[in-house]
């Protein structure tokens, strides 16, 4: 098999800054040390080194930082070298690079072949492009939970119960006389039961990782001239949204990015729900509910001493069954009520004052305990809509399994198939079951130079 070749990238954000850095990778890299360093580098040592083009010329002066294989991040021998951090100097070392035999790496290639040389699992690759896209500092610190591994170690210690219960399983057919009471013997429904009880834990706590990462599409809807562009000011802080005492003033969805608490909101602002005449407004009325199709939460707002509230009326009737709803009352101010919170069968509501203030943290409470976010989100790991379709199909293989356990006489041909295929089901997390193009497609999204 031949050796891989050299890849090269500027690793440092395009722009200008006092350092920008040239990461090269392979399993040679001693000419083009000699190329443009022209110096023996010491592993690991930072080296003070001129770059030195095709002909001798100066390039730039900075630091080399040789990481020979396997000490390093992609399991191959890894060259930096710090330069200052303007375009046109990086772009002369990296064609450089590229003049000496490396080619241009693709997009992840670096931390593709840190999976492929078992430096990391692919959850924790997935968990390295996290970790640079993360919006709040509470989804850093998941990401960095399983860059860590704490969540291939938790996938990994249930399919390890997994394996064992199918050990025994397996063995157990030898033996169909006596099937059932090796199993009786062996407690195989106790040992079920705690592997399916761990598996809903680690995926409750993929779901909260989720929407760290994620986030929450939440969409802010009414009849005109409730304070639905007010209450978009009020929760992003600052005047993105025109507010006029003029029906219809929205007429397309504004759309704001805030955080409350380290989880973050995409909060939109939509045009106002009527039956309209005007023909922009009636756009803008069809983008209000393509916008609440793609929400995971709607706003139901409407003015506070209504005597006909916005949620009885037929437009309300509209919003999908599944989507969850806050009632929101507003403008308590101009009727003298209080700042509270109360629930009707099943539905939350929130009794504010957009313009004052009053009332917003109990929405942001009400928001974040719908969404199922806790105050405490230390204990979570970033997940992917992926890894949560992973412990989904495992939880409804053991579920299945435990119903063929449950049957008499139990069938435990099926019982040992539904458990095989969950451990595949949980395997495809870490990528020790991966095809090739699910690879590509998960590298694909990283920045080049990662």
């Amino acid at each position: 098999m031949p050796a891989p070749d050299l890849i090269a990238a500027i690793a440092t954000p395009p722009g200008r800054g006092g350092v920008g850095i040239v990461r090269v990778s392979g399993s040679d890299l001693s000419r083009l040390i000699g190329g443009i360093v022209g110096l023996a580098l010491k592993p690991r040592v930072a080296t003070l080194a001129r770059f030195r083009g095709a002909h001798g010329e100066l390039l730039d002066e900075g630091l080399a930082l040789l990481f020979p294989a396997p000490a390093s991040y992609t399991g191959e021998s890894v060259l930096e070298l710090h330069g200052h951090g303007g375009p046109a100097v990086l772009g002369l070392i990296l064609r450089r690079c590229l003049e000496l035999g490396a080619r241009l790496a693709e997009p992840g290639e670096f931390t593709k072949r840190a999976f492929l040389n078992d430096k990391i699992d692919l959850a924790q690759a997935e968990a390295v492009a996290d970790l640079i896209d993360a919006a709040t500092a509470t989804a850093a610190r998941a990401a960095v939970r399983s860059l860590s591994g704490e969540f291939s170690r938790e996938v990994e210690a249930i399919v390890a119960a997994l394996v064992e219960l199918r050990t025994f399983t397996e063995a157990t057919l030898d033996f169909p006389d006596e099937d059932i009471e090796f199993m009786r013997a062996a407690d195989a429904k106790g040992k079920l039961s705690a592997l399916r009880e761990r598996l809903a834990a680690a995926a409750a706590r993929a779901r909260q990782g989720s929407l760290l990462r994620e986030g929450l599409d939440v969409v802010i809807v009414g009849p005109p001239n409730v304070g639905k562009s007010s209450l978009l000011n009020r929760l992003v802080g600052e005047e993105v949204a025109i507010v006029t005492p003029i029906a219809g003033t929205t007429r397309d969805a504004i759309r704001s990015s805030i955080e409350i608490r380290g989880i973050p909101l995409h909060v939109i602002d939509t045009a106002g729900l009527r039956h309209a005449a005007d023909e922009v407004e009636k756009i803008g009325i069809g983008r209000t509910w393509a916008a609440i199709d793609r929400a995971d939460l709607a706003l139901v707002i409407s003015e506070a001493g209504d005597p006909q509230p916005f949620e009885e009326r037929s437009l309300v009737a509209k919003l999908p069954g599944a989507l969850p709803r806050i009632m929101v009352h507003n403008k308590i101010d101009l009727v003298g009520e209080a700042p509270r919170q109360t629930a009707h069968d099943g539905v939350r509501g929130v009794w504010l004052s957009a313009k004052t203030g009053a009332g917003i943290a109990l929405l942001e409470d009400a928001i974040l305990d719908v969404a199922g976010a806790h105050e405490d989100m230390e204990g979570t790991f970033l997940a992917r809509a992926r890894h949560l379709q992973a412990l989904a199909a495992a939880h409804a293989r053991l579920a299945a399994a435990a119903e063929h356990l449950d049957a008499a006489p139990a069938p435990l041909e099926l019982f040992a198939e539904e458990l095989r295929e969950a451990q595949g089901a949980l395997s495809r997390i870490t990528g020790e079951f991966s095809a090739d193009d699910l690879l590509g497609e998960i590298f694909s999204r990283f920045c080049i130079g990662k």
